[in-house]
């Protein structure tokens, strides 16, 4: 099949290196020259495993191709899949200013047949909207059928979750288009859904929602477990070895963030606003992650008696996950601010997430950077684990503490053991533990 993607974030640009890779023609439409320029020689526009190596080679095979030019992708496009942007809005609602923007574009250029999916997370009623855009703006001889089509990738493991997803949904009012969805979908082993469109965009924000419930809920518990004596690591192995509720995301720490988890939260707690429905729940997911940063931050502070003023304190970790660049709504990034705001001075590593950890806090927001996770421990008074990068479960605690100026570690993910930690000599404080 012929397929274009439009934008090439995560969603758009690995979803469209795995359909080439498929064997499909496939299109990536940018509107930024300079972005559009490096993928055309390969290079990608953020670090995700294996994913330059896949454009390469499908740039090599020919079979991905990158342009600022609807005019170009769409026409012969089978399927055209919306993966743009969704940023949250000051009041929480998201942002469709792209969505909308795109479907202009692609109404002007479609011809004959088309599929026009939107991969974007969107709240419930915008597809029907894009389908509003499209009729007004094609030519009168086209037809095409609107579809939801979500993506549940994940960064730093976004191309095995593209290529093995646990499922596929298709929400779409013609049983032509979800026909040419699952024909597009059958190279990848999973189960398709086939649902409404309305179901479509509310399973995206549901299952976003319910992971990120997960997380504030172990990290409620660990706040309880920190003042009772428990061991949150266990009592969440306990909790989530019933069949029922699964381990996954039941891990307490520094909270969430990236790109879905918090703005999904958001825009589903602004859903419930829109249709005043009770939404205390979805609006206490983001509360808790919001106290989770403040609840290690304290633990700090409390550490040095209320006084950071002149510390000196190193962070391991800022990317919002490990195996991923990314700095959106990282929860590095309010620990940065508090520790700053009380006189700390911060020393921070990060494999892959300097450079843009340096756009995210600015220049009223300095901190020092070191080229490796040793160095920035030189002289420091205290260690914060902050991001669960494998170097730092494996690094050598010996050689660190030899560094610090103090032997204190504050784990914000768990990430040691607190038995061996301690017997290295180091005060060791971990979360709800």
């Amino acid at each position: 099949m012929t397929i274009t993607f439009i934008g090439h974030g995560y969603v758009g640009l690995v979803t469209a290196a795995v359909f080439a890779d498929l064997g499909n023609t496939v299109y990536c439409v940018g509107r930024n020259p300079e972005k559009i320029n490096n993928l055309k020689k390969g290079l990608t526009p953020f670090f995700e495993p294996g994913l330059e190596e896949l454009v390469k080679k499908n740039l090599e095979q020919k079979r991905l191709i990158f342009t600022l030019d609807y005019q170009e992708a769409i026409p012969e496009a089978d399927v055209v899949f919306i993966c743009v942007g969704t940023p949250s809005l000051p009041s929480g609602e998201a942002d469709l200013s792209a969505v909308f923007k795109a479907s202009e574009e692609i109404a002007k250029n479609l011809k004959g047949y088309t599929v026009v999916a939107c991969k974007s997370t969107v709240p419930v009623g915008t597809n029907r909207r894009v389908a509003k855009i499209l009729e007004k703006g094609k030519k009168k001889d086209v037809k095409f059928d609107i579809a939801s089509c979500p993506e549940f990738l994940k960064e730093g493991t976004a191309l095995h979750d593209t290529q093995n997803p646990d499922r596929i949904v298709a929400g779409a009012d013609s049983v032509k288009a979800l026909d040419v969805l699952e024909e597009l979908h059958k190279p990848i082993n999973s189960i398709f859904l086939r649902t409404t469109i309305e179901t479509a965009e509310m399973i995206k924000y549901g299952a976003n929602t319910l992971l990120a419930a997960k997380i504030s809920f172990a990290n409620s518990m660990s706040f309880l477990c920190d003042i009772v004596g428990a061991d949150i690591e266990q009592v969440m192995e306990g909790i989530g070895l019933d069949n029922r509720i699964g381990k996954q995301f039941l891990a307490a720490g520094v909270g969430y963030g990236g790109s879905c988890f918090p703005k999904d939260v958001k825009a589903l707690v602004a859903m419930t606003k829109r249709y005043k429905t009770p939404g205390m729940l979805f609006e206490a997911v983001e509360e808790v992650n919001q106290i989770a940063h403040e609840h290690f931050f304290q633990k700090v502070k409390k550490y040095f008696h209320n006084d950071l003023k002149g510390k000196k304190i190193t962070l391991w970790g800022l990317a919002f996950k490990p195996d991923t660049d990314d700095m959106r709504d990282a929860p590095s990034l309010p620990i940065i601010k508090s520790l700053l705001n009380e006189g700390a001075k911060v020393v921070a590593y990060d494999p892959k997430a300097v450079e843009n950890a340096k756009k995210s806090l600015g220049e009223k927001y300095a901190i020092e950077y070191t080229p490796d996770a040793y160095s920035a421990c030189a002289g420091t008074d205290a260690l914060l684990i902050v991001t669960e990068w494998n170097e730092f479960k494996q690094a050598d605690l010996e050689k660190v503490k030899k560094q610090l100026k103090k032997p204190v570690i504050f784990d914000g993910r768990n990430i040691y053991e607190a038995k061996k930690v301690k017997e290295l000599g180091f005060e060791y404080y971990g979360t709800g533990k």
